[in-house]
């Protein structure tokens, strides 16, 4: 649905990003992970069809962003970081005027449509209430709301609990979740919390440049070199010495009342698990944990962004 190649993003002789490339599939719900200046509101805004690539090729939904963006434009729902609205309109008004200028013509459509995301976002509380008058939380509603009037296959979101409280935040998220059961979804933000509990993959971009792609999951898994958490009920002395002289061990390290197992190279993990199950029954040892370490968010994340290296 989305697919980004060797993009970069030029703003005089500042480049915001750099040589970028990543896949976005029908239905995903991806989180766009990166410190404030990655170059996450850049990108955006590219992949919406509001500023042309300065090179490489970036399609949504089959179609070129630079050669054909307003085709773009009808079929993705953009809600950017400051969020565009006018503080003097109403929300029913307001949002009658932007299917209008989304080409929903007809009243009984347009009148359909409003509805639709009225209902959607939940704003019929303050469908009549000046827009100026709204909390951040349904300001951000509105936003998402008029994003969603040309029924969008594809929805881009720049920070879209930036400057909640903490139910707002609950209640935007649930929104993305609910969102993404229909449509393909892919938000930027610098909250870690909200990317993992919002998706499952993650794309995580430092200085314009990606330096992650994957689940979250595996993300925690790796910034741990693929150590296992080893447990195991009365082990006899020397059990840490066995441990660390199997093939696939690097490194047995005291972690509690366990050891930390790391094994000599990310792709032997496997190996090495089979290796301390083999070593267990040998020596008539009965473990109680082997399970994969992870890592917090926040720790891949500072990894990441200090390293910069995928």
């Amino acid at each position: 649905m989305i697919e980004v190649a060797a993009l970069s993003q030029r703003y005089g002789d500042y480049l915001a990003v750099r040589d970028l490339s990543f896949q976005v599939g029908a239905g995903e719900v991806v989180g766009f992970l990166g410190p404030n200046g990655a170059g996450k509101s850049t990108t955006l805004k590219v992949l919406a069809g509001f500023l042309a690539p300065s090179a490489g090729t970036v399609t949504v939904a089959g179609l070129d962003v630079a050669t054909q963006s307003l085709a773009v434009r009808e079929r993705v729902g953009y809600l950017p970081e400051h969020t565009p609205l006018y503080d003097d309109m109403r929300v029913e008004p307001f949002l009658d005027f932007v299917a209008r200028v989304r080409g929903i013509g007809a009243p009984a459509a347009r009148q359909a449509a409003v509805r639709g995301v009225l209902d959607r976002c939940r704003l019929g509380e303050v469908l009549g209430r000046p827009i100026a008058e709204l909390s951040k939380g349904y300001r951000q509603r509105v936003g998402i709301a008029q994003a969603l009037l040309h029924d969008p296959a594809v929805l881009i979101l720049d920070e879209p609990t930036h400057g909640l409280d903490p139910n707002q935040v609950l209640e935007v998220r649930g929104l993305v979740r609910e969102l993404g059961a229909q449509r393909t979804v892919l938000f930027s933000s610098h909250i870690l919390s909200e990317v993992e509990a919002s998706c499952e993959r993650v794309v995580v971009i430092h200085q314009g440049r990606r330096v992650a792609d994957d689940t979250v999951a595996a993300l925690k898994r790796r910034a741990t070199g693929g150590a296992y958490r080893v447990r195991a009920l009365d082990p006899p002395a020397g059990w840490s010495e066995t441990l660390a002289g199997l093939e696939a061990v690097a490194r047995v390290q005291p972690s509690g009342d366990a050891l930390r197992v790391e094994p000599t190279t990310p792709d032997r993990v496997e190996a090495m698990a089979t290796q301390v199950c083999a070593a267990a029954q040998a020596a008539s040892v009965t473990l109680l944990e082997l399970a994969p370490l992870e890592a917090s968010l926040e720790d891949v994340f500072q990894a990441l962004t200090q390293q910069g290296a995928e």
